[in-house]
């Protein structure tokens, strides 16, 4: 019976049991998409990835991501994660990797204490907004607890689609995901597939605080929503002049996984790009014979 290596990191931390845990199985070759997504579920982490050669010899590797219910094209800290994993295990060369996914090619650059930067592999796309009460309901806050004055709730994307939206200082620890209203929300955009992600902010000096709420597939709360935090960059960019910028987003703390997150932003020919960085803890390590 095969066996397959798997790792977890802690990601967008530098301290166990903190920030967002991450299932990694280097060495996928083998494993079924159906066995994937079992491997993912029975993790029970927000996300697990999977290893496998690259299409193209000049990439890194071909990176699947799976959370609870279904594969994802893209996101922030299993890439993260994953290169940090690789790295650590001696399976990269160089402080370059190029991970081929669903959403696009995602470009990571090894730090030199541990981390990781990945670049989102899409520009900044806004596809559409919505109803800020309906908004509001599914965070179980009021619709004078949304802050409208630089944005409403946009459907937003760099390469995952998320809505954003801008909430009153005292409103964000007060939010709890209702999941009636996220079905509400949800059923009449069908091309959600019954995934609606809810990431929602405040301003904290230059920086932000963040959390995430995605129950329809399976995440109650994200300690660190990597992919979404970049698109919050790209967005926040996108209503200045400025060429570029850069902050620091904490999330998780209600969850008692304090995160941290480095974020950048920049206009590039094809649009608004955007990074985000962070450190890794590895925590766990194993072997799942199927």
């Amino acid at each position: 019976m095969p066996s397959f290596r798997y790792e977890t990191v802690d990601v967008f931390t530098d301290q166990v049991f903190g920030g967002n845990p991450l299932a990694v199985f280097p060495d996928a070759r083998g494993l079924s998409t159906e066995q994937m997504q079992a491997l993912a579920a029975e993790m029970n982490y927000s996300e697990t990835s999977f290893v496998l050669p690259p299409d193209d010899p000049a990439n890194t590797a071909r990176v699947r991501i799976f959370n609870r219910t279904s594969e994802m094209p893209f996101a922030g800290h299993p890439n993260v994660g994953t290169a940090c994993v690789l790295a650590r295990l001696g399976l990269t060369t160089g402080n370059i990797l190029r991970f081929e996914e669903i959403s696009g090619l995602v470009y990571v650059r090894l730090l030199p204490d541990g981390g990781a930067e990945i670049d989102a592999p899409q520009p900044l796309r806004v596809i559409d907004s919505l109803p800020a009460d309906a908004v509001a309901r599914c965070l179980s806050l009021t619709p004078n607890d949304i802050d409208l004055a630089s944005h409403g709730p946009l459907r937003a994307t760099v390469g995952i689609e998320f809505v954003v939206v801008a909430v009153a200082p005292d409103a964000l620890a007060r939010a709890v995901p209702d999941l009636s209203a996220f079905r509400v929300l949800a059923d009449p955009l069908p091309e959600l597939g019954g995934r609606l992600s809810i990431f929602f902010y405040c301003p904290d000096g230059r920086d932000i605080r963040a959390r995430m709420f995605a129950p329809l597939a399976g995440t109650w709360e994200d300690p660190a929503t990597g992919s979404a935090n970049a698109t919050l960059a790209a967005l926040r960019l996108s209503l200045t002049d400025n060429c570029e910028i850069a902050y620091r987003a904490v999330q998780g703390v209600e969850m008692g996984r304090r995160s941290e997150l480095a974020l950048r932003a920049w206009r590039a020919e094809d649009g608004i790009r955007a990074s985000v960085a962070g450190s890794c803890r590895s925590v766990f390590s194993g072997t799942v014979t199927l």
